[in-house]
């Protein structure tokens, strides 16, 4: 059993209830609820912020273009992009595929979710400012291109599935050795661990947090694995990470959601 907060679709309030994931129930207000017979909304509302290169894979992609025009080296620091709050979907939404594309990327990603101000932390003390973990799908068009911000590829409408539910801190042992799982249609695509971090999760918090402020709600992301897989319009997305939960969406041509929650 694990403690975790989450909004139930409809109800404004976040709740806290008491999750088995292996049986697959929720006791809220002690109550069992089935998983499976519940829809959840969005559980945050801060800013989200992605990471880029964090992975030794997606880092090792890249490496060799690192010493082209026009940075010539390696970044010395974490480089962040955010998720704006249109981005946003919840649990069970549609990921729209716009017109003029035929796949999307679905980034799987462990999102920190902060329970309080973070300036300027050290490593040992980062987890302080940490309320609990959850599963984003950092949705993207396709692109290559690093240098200029990516606006139109990562900040569409509903490109950004959060959730279901934020597990507290406390129930996570080790953040730093999740299993991550990405199946598409039921097939696996994709298998990788926060172990492979180059940046370690305290770590990440304080370099990040030398630069800037973090927020309570604010989710920063750890990253997204290499070789992330693609999904087209009717394919049904599975984000399992392990000791979290499992965060399923189903890709949607656009125009077809049109006056549709997504």
């Amino acid at each position: 059993m694990r403690e975790i907060i989450f909004k139930q679709q409809g109800i404004p309030q976040l709740k806290e209830g008491l999750l088995d994931i292996k049986k697959n129930y929720l006791i809220i207000n002690e109550r069992k609820n089935k998983i499976n017979e519940l829809a959840f909304d969005n559980p945050v509302s801060g800013t989200v912020y992605g990471t880029l290169l964090n992975y030794e894979g997606s880092y090792k992609e890249l490496e060799h273009k690192m010493y082209e025009d026009p940075y010539k080296e390696p970044p010395k620091a974490p480089i962040l992009y955010i998720k704006p709050i249109n981005t946003f979907a919840s649990a069970g939404s549609k990921i729209p595929l716009p017109s003029d594309v035929n796949e999307v990327k679905i980034g799987a990603a462990l999102g920190i979710v902060f329970g309080k101000t973070t300036t300027k932390v050290k490593e040992e003390e980062a987890l302080n400012f940490v309320l609990g973990y959850t599963i984003v799908n950092d949705v993207q068009i396709p692109h290559t291109n690093v240098y200029r911000p990516a606006i139109k590829e990562i900040a569409r409408d509903g490109f950004c599935p959060i959730g279901p539910w934020i597990v507290k801190k406390e129930f996570v042992k080790n953040p730093d050795s999740l299993s991550i799982r990405v199946a598409i249609n039921g097939n696996i695509k994709q298998e990788n661990s926060t172990a492979n971090l180059i940046r370690p999760i305290r770590k990440l918090i304080s370099d990040v947090t030398e630069f800037m402020t973090l927020y309570s709600g604010d989710v920063l992301l750890v990253g997204i694995p290499e070789c992330a897989p693609l999904a087209k319009a009717e394919d049904h997305v599975l984000i399992e990470i392990e000791g979290i939960g499992v965060l399923e969406n189903t890709v949607k041509k656009e125009q077809s959601l049109v006056g549709e929650r997504v």
